[in-house]
């Protein structure tokens, strides 16, 4: 197994602070890794986005998206819909596109946890998102986002029988050199389900990119869990970093194509 077979970037021009929009459109963060899987974020779930990315040999939609409204003084707010139906009725879109786009398999809830406590959901209404993603295609996969920092039980009783994949991130670079620790503990807490790295460009808490003895640790660190069968797969976070990230985005680019 190569490194290029398991891989998957985000797609779409998330707008962080501090983030300039990017030359890659939706697709191309891929093309430049080397890779065939794309995790589409952001932008609205439609049938141009699929037939955008029907070249892909997987693709995975976001079901919290992050939308505009206007303001009282007529500018514009970004913010994030993760309102209990908005998710539900994001996952049934997916479930009904995939039926025509079958390289559509399956949907991430990104920062499942934070916004399912923000938005009060239980898991009853959880169980409600996880059934619209079924109702037109069965065999679509619930993708939830794990940070490191939440993998106590508790965080998340109730919610497991939806949660089909695990993507597990660590949010601060500083973290990293405790990936084993974090890897064995995420195995223990959801032994059953397929685990995918999470790869970020950038440091978020830091303002900056992932510092490059950190992120080399953690791609190392990658490819001997998958030769150990200890995870999946991984995700790289984002295309729409490669261009102001350029030292980090080659040095992986360059990773997956030896490996």
């Amino acid at each position: 197994m190569k490194l290029a077979d398991v891989g998957w970037v985000w797609e779409g021009q998330g707008l962080d602070p501090g983030v300039y929009p990017s030359i890659f459109g939706v697709g191309e963060g891929a093309k430049y890794f080397g890779l065939t899987r794309a995790c589409y974020m952001f932008h609205p779930n439609t049938e141009l986005a699929m037939q955008k990315l029907s070249f892909l040999d997987e693709v995975v939609c976001d079901i919290a998206k992050w939308k505009f409204r206007r303001n009282e003084d007529g500018g514009t707010v970004h913010w994030i819909d993760a309102a209990p139906e908005s998710v539900r009725a994001e996952a049934e879109t997916v479930s009904r596109l995939s039926v025509s786009y079958p390289n559509v398999t399956g949907a991430i809830h990104d920062d499942m946890k934070g916004l399912v406590r923000r938005e009060n959901m239980t898991p009853d209404q959880y169980a409600a998102v996880y059934q619209a993603l079924k109702s037109h295609n069965d065999q679509l996969k619930l993708w939830a986002v794990v940070y490191t920092h939440e993998l106590n039980p508790e965080d998340w009783a109730g919610f497991e029988p939806y949660m089909d994949l695990i993507n597990l991130w660590v949010w601060e670079s500083r973290n990293l050199p405790h990936l084993d620790e974090y890897v064995d503990r995420c195995r223990e807490l959801f032994p059953d389900k397929p685990l995918i790295m999470g790869c970020y460009l950038r440091d978020y808490t830091l303002v900056a990119p992932v510092p490059m003895d950190l992120l080399k640790l953690q791609w190392e660190r990658v490819l001997r869990y998958l030769q150990e069968g200890k995870i999946d797969g991984y995700s790289i976070l984002a295309a729409v970093l490669i261009d102001g990230h350029q030292e980090q985005a080659n040095w992986i680019r360059d990773f997956i194509a030896r490996n």
